[in-house]
């Protein structure tokens, strides 16, 4: 007779190939930590375009020495960002921990790391900015090293390497009547259409225009993940309707043309098996209202714009990446098994205000890199139910920050996608016949980061059934969204209700406890609709905001309002006692 206590097979399949991959990543680890590791420190003398120059040189190779194993990490104490996951990942169990740390002195040291992979040179047009992301998008096609003219001249002769192609003077605007669409055209034909870029990464850089003689680091610093990936890189406006600041003399819509070209192209080249990432901003100086370009765009119409272009291409955003370092070291870390507290045992409803609080907008590299860390190490942060919105695609490019965040939470934290699934889409968008592709790319990140909640899905209208449908195979333990309609089609919120047992609502997006005595007006203007008789839900999104900010805001509210009984819980528990309430209704009997 079998005894019942032990588990059975089937119970011990999960621990085993637990076990069996934490051998496997700890003899890996062993291994790589007999390898050193370089760093090379900047130290600007002069932020200029010198030193622009000089980071353009030192990133392209970056991305080359990392492309299979990661060698060379970029440190800068005056960002400290990088000293801060570099001194974090080579303490205690971190991966790094054991690997010599040899410095780098200077850029010719970087070269001579370099020398064995490198194969040539790639001199960009300062006449033509657009030619600085072309000779980004060549280098990882050709493992090459990016040249300004003026640092081929002090270095091309001292490290004895071929000109593989010379941009100067290439583009003239005889194809478009813009030199710069002729450049990215041309670049279409030659990288894009022959194959030779990934059809998984787009890199959307801010060319040098306003960025080189100030020696803006921004989008520079990035391009090491551009070359390692060998991803196809552009700087265009997604607007139709005006001519972007960096090219007036333009025909009027032709950027965005040249963009669709490259959306197109990517997709022919993915040939339905994979989706394609996005990564990087639109210029803000260039195609939006700002200070010093009046424009008929605000900013954050823009960024939706931008999505809703990209997605019936199958594309995701993956949208500020400025000052990402080092994403060319980072993707090589060891993915950890990724788990979250089981959900606790379902407890019947009361007559109250439940309230869910996402901690916003984490779905993007730089938010994850730069900010999650100070509001993480909160002193407060485990004493409130919290829900931390990432993007479990960002695994692909930070595994090891996703994985210290994980080990490090409480029970009281909570992971859940955020802006808009594994990426940032606009999921209406998707086209039917797509949808099958969004929801295997989706299932895979959601099943890595242990997920079953979008915390946050931004589009034009409430979702359709198709749509809801695609969310219940990776998302049934709930949807929120946000509904923006900036092209006036009639787009509506979702009422809340139950769909094949995914709870579907909304999320508020009206909330700022930078500003406490407002939002604690917001909170009361919501809650104060809920019926005496019966439950309600409330989920408010807050940006980029602490645990401490959040505990001062219920504290002023419940301080104003102590008629108002609510309770402060996870999503995972905001969704149990969500379906205990809606669970009779259907959408269709909504």
């Amino acid at each position: 007779m079998k005894s019942t206590n032990y588990p059975s097979a089937l119970a011990i399949l999960p621990l085993l190939f637990a076990s069996l991959f934490t051998t496997f990543a700890t003899a890996a680890h062993a291994n790589e930590a007999q390898n050193p590791m370089y760093i090379y420190t900047l130290k600007p003398a002069k932020k200029d375009a010198a030193f622009y120059d000089e980071v353009a040189a030192l990133v392209s190779m970056q991305g080359i020495v990392n492309r299979i194993k990661p060698i060379l990490y970029v440190d800068n104490p005056e960002y400290g960002t990088p000293t801060y996951w570099l001194d974090k990942f080579s303490s205690g169990t971190g991966w790094l921990q054991g690997r010599k740390h040899i410095k780098l002195g200077a850029i010719d040291d970087v070269f001579e790391l370099a020398r064995p992979v490198l194969k040539g040179a790639i001199i960009w047009d300062p006449e033509v900015p657009a030619t600085f992301n072309v000779a980004t998008t060549a280098a990882g096609v050709e493992d090459a090293v990016v040249m300004s003219p003026e640092f081929a001249a002090a270095k091309l002769s001292k490290w004895k390497l071929q000109v593989l192609l010379d941009l100067r003077g290439k583009f003239t605007g005889s194809e478009t009547g813009s030199k710069k669409n002729d450049a990215y055209r041309w670049a279409i034909r030659q990288y894009i259409d022959t194959g030779k870029c990934s059809p998984h990464w787009l890199s959307l850089y801010t060319d040098p225009f306003f960025d080189r003689q100030a020696g803006q680091l921004a989008y520079n610093i990035v391009r090491d993940m551009a070359v390692s990936s060998k991803a196809f890189v552009f700087d265009l406006s997604p607007w139709g309707d005006e001519k972007p600041a960096d090219d007036l003399n333009q025909r009027l819509g032709l950027d965005l043309e040249t963009y669709k070209l490259i959306l197109s192209a990517t997709q022919k080249q993915a040939k339905g098996k994979q989706l394609t990432e996005v990564t990087g901003f639109f210029s803000f100086g260039k195609y939006a209202n700002v200070p010093g370009h009046p424009g008929k765009h605000d900013p954050v119409p823009t960024e939706w714009e931008t999505v809703w272009l990209i997605t019936p291409y199958n594309c995701y955003q993956n949208t500020a990446t400025e000052q990402c370092y080092n994403q060319s070291f980072h993707r090589h870390a060891p993915l950890a098994v990724l788990k979250q507290p089981a959900p606790g045992p379902v407890r019947p409803l009361q007559n109250k205000a439940y309230v869910s609080i996402l901690m916003a907008d984490y779905d993007s590299a730089y938010p994850l890199y730069s900010f999650l860390p100070k509001n993480w190490d909160d002193a407060k942060r485990g004493t409130l139910p919290l829900n931390w919105g990432i993007n479990p695609n960002l695994l692909e490019t930070y595994p090891d920050i996703i994985s210290s965040f994980y080990a490090s939470a409480t029970p009281n934290d909570h992971f859940v996608a955020d802006a808009s699934a594994a990426g940032y889409f606009n999921p209406n968008r998707i086209l039917p016949q797509n949808l099958p592709l969004f929801v295997k790319h989706n299932a895979k990140f959601y099943r890595q980061a242990d997920m079953t909640i979008s915390g946050m899905v931004l589009d034009w209208d409430q979702p359709t059934a198709a749509v809801k449908d695609a969310f219940t195979t990776f998302s049934s333990g709930g949807f929120a969204t946000i509904v923006m309609d900036l092209h006036g089609n009639g787009g509506k919120d979702p009422a809340p209700h139950m769909w094949k047992g995914m709870p579907v609502t909304r999320l508020l997006n009206n909330m700022d406890p930078n500003n406490l005595e407002y939002s604690s007006k917001v909170m009361f203007d919501e809650l104060k609709t809920r019926k005496s008789n019966e439950p309600g839900f409330y989920y408010f999104r807050c940006v980029w905001v602490t645990p401490t900010q959040i505990q001062a805001l219920l504290d002023l509210f419940a301080k104003e309002h102590p008629d108002q009984p609510f309770e402060i819980v996870g999503l995972p528990e905001f969704f149990s006692l969500f379906k205990q309430h809606y669970g009779s209704h259907t959408a269709a009997a909504r």
